[in-house]
């Protein structure tokens, strides 16, 4: 933002502020809390008229105090709300005054002036200002810059820096480049803080910390010393400097060659923003900044002051003062929002929202969304309508109806909130609406995302029950209408569609509302829409519709009812017991695979019944099963060998059934038939001797594969033979081991004592006088008796047998142990 130079006469923040004068030249600037001091030619800010140049302005911190020197050698300190004021002329120009940091206080009441020396004046006893010279004999003093106990200058030589507390000077920081005329290219100095002292001059810059010395080093040194911690080279000329954060503001002067006289000339000034490196800086920001009348300005015609408190920059020109200032999210939003970018804009002050002042959120989403609709991105639009609006239901309603104006309402439909908040009714059924007319599957869609609370579910039934007047088969809106339905409870009325529709949701309809008693009298529909879950449904609900039921609704479906029967009886072989008989018939007319197994598995089917059903339809299989099972073996397998003509088949059901005559039967049957003949022999030899059947064959018949065969049995009895004499090894080993394992038992001594009782007369088996003769017998199963107890036995073996565990055979009692003394 530029200023036009004026001279303007200024209070207290709160007050007036007027611009007096135009074209004159600024000197100086100071900004102090909510108030700047110009200085100019002839006068400077705060009513100050002078007929000389005003050199410099200086305020104390608290901006209550101010120093005033001049051209002709006068300065003045005066305090801008009280009486102190302060008046000196010198002989000489004084170029520098500042007063110091604290001079409100009344025991630092001090400043110090730069002329042709470094004057400190400190007020003393009666109030009488005492002068003494700090600095002098190296040419004018050019700047000075007061922080804390630390005065900086810069004379012709260098820069120097004085501490107050030990009225030492504690560093000489000499100029670098010497050529250069000092009051040309005059030194930039300011305090980062209270201990970085920030030096630029020509084109080089020096950071120097103040660092206290350590005890074991002072002897006769300062207390403190000064380490030049970063120190690097620009590209131009240096006219101001201050500190930002961790980095540097730089206002250089640049000079270059001019294209069409090709001769050096003044440029535009540049405001650089700069990462100070060791020996280095990384250039952060560059601007060039348009002045009026830079072409004739020189390097000292620049200056930069800034404020520490609200990062604001003065660039000080001969005719402009540019007011520079960090940017923040408020400037970096207006100037997406300048390029429309909506999105970048939004999504910054999401970011910063804690920080930036100036924007809304809101505001900024309202106008990306106005930005969307022009650009005639509708569904971005609705879609960021989410976002952005969240629960402010007057704007959600506020976008519907504009959406309306302009024909986009289905482009915002998939957007509006369905929970917390909810919109009024009229809004979702505006929208339900608009989608009946143009579009029924978009309207389904709705119907089935939305719930149902959100709309008056009568007034859309009956917009749909109208449309359905002039459509009546659209299978769209009939399946939307059964939703419908299901949302007001109607039920019945939504079965009755799904069904007619076929639909699949009828299950979970049913299901879930418990419409169980409901479809009694549709059960057949249901079959014929999906007889799988169907008959899952119902076995899984017998408490709600009986089985007997099903099965007199679908009396007329005999397909349909074997599905439900079959189904039954796989789950539970005893619950339908009393359809068994009419199952045969099912089986027989509409799965013969599974009829098999149905007769192997039911135990209440009747027999006579199915094997009459089974020999009309000459089931083969069947008969043979059922004959078996009703004993008549020889019939059936007179049948597989003369209806099936399968050796192998007959074969197996010779052993299944394990009967001595009905080999021989086989045999009998297979006698004349060569190939029979070979099934038997490679079948025959683990359950009949194949000498039987050998013997059987006439002389001369041939036989396939009789070698094979024969080799086949020779095999298998050579594996009998085997497998009996393995059997017979193991058994003899298996004796023998228990037999020792027997014997070392026996053999084991047997504990008698007094506690042991005789089996027969109950009394001590011991005698309590251990000097009489006694005989006692001890059996292996550890039952003791007086041997004059036991009975005498009739046998001629004189074994004797413990009466109590084997009185007939022999048994775990059958040795004896006797114990004699």
């Amino acid at each position: 933002m530029h200023f036009p130079f004026c001279q303007a006469i200024c209070c207290r923040a709160g007050h007036s502020c007027s611009t007096l004068v135009r074209k004159k030249e600024i000197e100086n600037i100071i900004w102090v809390d909510a108030v700047v001091f110009l200085s100019v030619v002839s006068s400077f800010f705060y009513k100050l008229e002078s007929p000389v140049k005003i050199n410099q302005i200086s305020l104390d911190e608290s901006g209550e105090h101010m120093g005033v020197c001049s051209e002709d050698g006068k300065v003045q300190v005066f305090g801008l709300y009280s009486a102190e004021e302060f008046h000196e002329t010198f002989d000489c120009p004084i170029k520098i005054v500042a007063v110091h940091p604290h001079f409100v206080r009344s025991h630092f009441k001090q400043f110090v002036t730069g002329g042709k020396k470094l004057l400190l004046y400190e007020r003393g006893w009666m109030n009488r200002w005492k002068p003494s010279v700090l600095h002098e004999g190296e040419g004018n003093i050019r700047n000075v810059k007061w922080r804390g106990h630390l005065i900086a200058w810069a004379n012709n030589m260098g820069v120097k820096i004085l501490d107050m507390i030990s009225k030492q000077r504690i560093t000489n920081v000499p100029r670098d480049d010497i050529s250069l005329r000092p009051d040309m290219y005059p030194c930039s100095l300011c305090w980062k803080d209270n201990l970085t002292l920030i030096i630029g001059w020509g084109n080089s810059v020096k950071i120097c910390s103040v660092k206290e010395r350590h005890a074991s080093e002072m002897r006769d040194l300062p207390n403190r010393y000064v380490e030049i911690v970063f120190q690097f080279d620009t590209e131009f000329y240096i006219s101001g400097l201050a500190p930002l954060c961790d980095q540097l503001v730089i206002l250089s002067y640049v000079k270059e060659i001019s294209e069409k006289t090709e001769v050096e000339c003044c440029a535009r000034p540049r405001l650089d923003i700069v990462q100070p490196l060791p020996e280095s800086c990384e250039e952060i920001s560059s601007d060039a900044l348009t002045v009026r009348g830079f072409q004739e300005n020189e390097c000292r015609d620049y200056h930069l002051e800034y404020s520490e408190g609200e990062s604001l920059f003065y660039i000080i020109s001969p005719r402009d003062v540019v007011v520079a200032k960090e940017r923040d999210q408020d400037d970096h939003i207006d100037w997406l929002l300048e390029k429309k970018k909506y999105e970048e804009a939004l999504m910054a002050a999401e970011i910063s929202q804690k920080t930036i002042k100036k924007h809304k959120i809101l505001d900024i989403g309202l106008a990306y969304i106005n930005h969307l609709v022009e650009k005639g991105e509708h569904d971005l639009a609705a879609r960021k309508c989410q976002k952005i609006l969240g629960k402010n239901t007057e704007l959600w309603e506020f976008e519907v109806y504009k959406f309306k104006e302009i024909g986009q309402l289905k482009a915002i439909s998939r957007y509006l909130p369905r929970r917390d908040p909810v919109l009024k009714p009229l809004i979702y059924e505006m929208v339900l609406h608009e989608f009946l007319e143009s579009d029924y599957e978009g309207f389904a869609t709705l119907i089935k995302e939305w719930p149902g609370d959100l709309y008056n579910n009568t007034i859309i039934v009956q917009a749909v029950v109208d449309h359905l007047k002039k459509d009546p088969q659209n299978r769209t809106l009939l399946r939307t209408l059964a939703e419908l339905y299901t949302y007001d409870q109607r039920y019945g009325r939504a079965l009755e569609i799904y069904l007619t529709l076929r639909h699949k949701d009828v299950f979970q309809l049913i299901h879930r509302h418990n419409l169980f008693s409901s479809i009694k009298d549709k059960i057949v529909l249901l079959m014929d829409f999906d007889s799988e879950k169907a008959v899952d449904m119902l076995l899984d609900n017998e408490d709600k519709i009986s089985i007997d039921r099903v099965v007199e609704e679908l009396e007329n479906r005999p397909e349909l009812q074997h599905v439900y029967l079959h189904k039954l009886f796989k789950r539970d072989h005893h619950k339908g017991q009393r359809y068994h008989e009419k199952q045969i018939s099912l089986y027989a007319e509409y799965d013969r695979p599974n009829l098999l197994p149905f007769l192997r598995d039911s135990t209440h089917c009747p027999l006579e019944k199915a094997l009459e059903i089974c020999q009309q339809r000459n089931f083969v299989e069947e008969t043979v099963y059922l004959l078996s099972r009703m004993g008549n073996s020889r019939s059936a397998l007179k049948m597989i060998m003369e209806e099936l003509q399968d050796v192998d088949k007959a074969i197996e059901f010779a052993k299944e059934q394990d009967d001595g005559e009905l080999w021989e039967d086989l045999i009998l049957y297979s006698i004349d038939k060569p190939p029979f003949i070979t099934g038997l022999l490679n079948n025959i030899g683990t359950h009949v001797d194949p000498i039987l059947l050998i013997h059987r064959i006439k002389e001369g018949m041939e036989i396939p594969n009789l070698r094979d065969s024969l080799v086949k049995i020779l095999q298998d009895y050579n594996l009998q033979i085997l497998l009996r004499e393995g059997c017979k090894k193991i058994l003899v080993a298996d004796s023998l081991s228990l037999l020792k394992k027997m014997h070392r038992t026996q053999m084991k001594g047997v504990l008698v004592d007094e506690e042991n009782i005789c089996e027969s007369c109950l009394s001590p088996i011991l005698p309590s006088d251990a000097s009489k003769s006694f005989n006692v017998v001890v059996f292996h199963c550890r039952h003791m008796f007086h041997k004059e107890c036991l009975p005498v036995s009739n046998t001629v073996s004189s074994v004797q047998f413990c009466n109590i565990c084997s009185a007939k055979h022999r048994g775990p009692g059958s040795a004896i142990l006797e114990m004699k003394k």
